[in-house]
């Protein structure tokens, strides 16, 4: 295995799935407090979110209440209930790419933008014959970091050497 070329930095976000967006909203936001910072709405890929935050400044951590839009139309954001985990990379392009050699599969569609307005790609939950390495049931967002966290990484002592 050669040196790995990226850092991960901390955890971005939890994101959270339901058929009925009402319910999770009422318990995060509404009993634990939890203030929304945003809403995100894709066709594409079958969602309607809350974007939550939980903590301040760069390292706060998203907390992502997730409905489909259909729900019997893939991706079903709902199933399972705990979508993803979202990590901040330092440089996802370098990642991508090392990993991929590695043998890790990903999700289709690359590295693109996602709803916070970062670049992101997924590592798949399954590995196949192509690429065995996977999330090993869990799926993982990778999310470019911004400067700010890298910097805050970095002087803090939590980034994940």
């Amino acid at each position: 295995m050669s040196t790995r070329p990226f850092r991960i930095l901390g955890l971005q976000q939890v994101a959270i799935g339901g058929e009925d967006k009402a319910r999770l909203t009422h318990l995060w936001e509404g009993l634990l407090g939890v203030p929304r910072v945003g809403t995100y709405r894709s066709e594409r890929e079958n969602v309607d979110e809350d974007i939550l935050r939980l903590g301040a400044g760069p390292l706060a951590v998203e907390v992502d209440l997730m409905e489909p839009i259909d729900p019997t139309r893939a991706p079903k954001v709902h199933v399972p209930a705990l979508n993803h985990l979202g990590l901040w990379v330092d440089d996802l392009t370098a990642a991508v790419k090392w990993l991929t050699e590695q043998g890790v599969r990903f999700t289709p569609g690359g590295i693109r933008k996602g709803a916070a307005g970062y670049d992101v790609c997924f590592i798949h939950p399954k590995g196949n014959d192509a690429a065995p390495h996977s999330g090993e049931g869990v799926l993982i967002e990778l999310i470019q970091a911004p400067a700010e966290v890298i910097t805050a990484t970095s002087t803090s002592g939590r980034a994940a050497d």
